[in-house]
């Protein structure tokens, strides 16, 4: 039998348990395969698992959707510097390095917050792809197109609440996801999105810190303020808090563990 691996579940982009964005977490003894990476996802079906394995300067760090391996993923990057520092495999004050297909990042801890720094991703004006507006129930919306996902921007947060999109029609536009937002209505946010991924197994992800590097350059020329604060408004919601450092975002945010265990596997 294989070494048990310690693996956990943690919301991220919240300060409560049952809120926020859950990623599994699991750390490595020793690089595994692809298709054993993706089988581990799958079993625990959530939005991302993420996968830590040590090295000299840092951590190798892979995303998996339940369907296949992303190049960036923020929640789960969140939730995997929130278990290095809670189970003190690295000392307070420390900063963690991820080596990822993104390149490296990094992620600091001040006052129960933990910060990302992640590349930002912003977004070109496109032409609709066909089926878009259609697939989401909009009659309208601006629309732009970043290094991974299709941006929407529409009139006002109400029209955000309201999306009920054709999640398998959604599924043949040819992007990661889709990002739909608005200025807020609610004074403590800036702005408000909502983002879908059925082509990568998620119909909707709660809290998805690498949209906010798209969302970020975005909102900060149309509000002309460099830092923000975000509202994710799906089901169970998240908080994000983004500042726009030339060509890098940083993504502010809280995690919590909610369970812990090992995988025999």
């Amino acid at each position: 039998m294989s070494k048990a691996l310690s693996l956990f579940q943690v919301d991220a982009f919240t300060d409560r348990p049952f809120s926020g964005n859950p990623a599994a977490v699991c750390l490595l003894d020793r690089e595994r395969d692809t298709d054993w990476l993706q089988a581990v996802a799958a079993e625990m079906n959530l939005s991302e698992t993420a996968f830590l394995l040590e090295q000299a300067d840092g951590y190798i760090l892979r995303w998996f959707t339940p369907t296949t391996e992303v190049d960036l993923c923020g929640h789960a990057t969140l939730a995997a510097a929130h278990v290095l520092w809670e189970q003190g495999l690295l000392a307070p004050g420390t900063e963690a390095r991820f080596h990822t297909r993104s390149g490296l990042l990094r992620a600091t801890q001040s006052n129960g917050i933990i910060e990302l720094d992640f590349p930002a991703t912003p977004a070109e004006p496109a032409p609709e792809p066909p089926g878009l507006l259609a697939a989401l129930g909009l009659d309208g919306g601006e629309v732009y197109r970043s290094r991974f996902d299709y941006l929407v921007v529409v009139d006002n947060e109400a029209a955000v609440r309201a999306l009920r999109p054709d999640f398998p029609a959604l599924g043949q536009v040819e992007a990661r996801g889709i990002i739909v937002s608005a200025r807020s209505d609610d004074p403590a946010y800036d702005f408000v999105s909502r983002f879908f991924a059925p082509a990568a197994g998620i119909d909707e992800d709660p809290v998805t810190g690498s949209a906010h590097c798209t969302l970020a350059p975005w909102w900060a020329m149309q509000l002309g303020k460099p830092s923000m604060t975000a509202f994710q408004a799906s089901k169970r919601g998240g908080v994000v808090k983004v500042s726009l450092q030339d060509d890098r975002v940083r993504l502010g945010g809280q995690a919590v563990t909610v369970f812990s265990g090992e995988l025999h596997a």
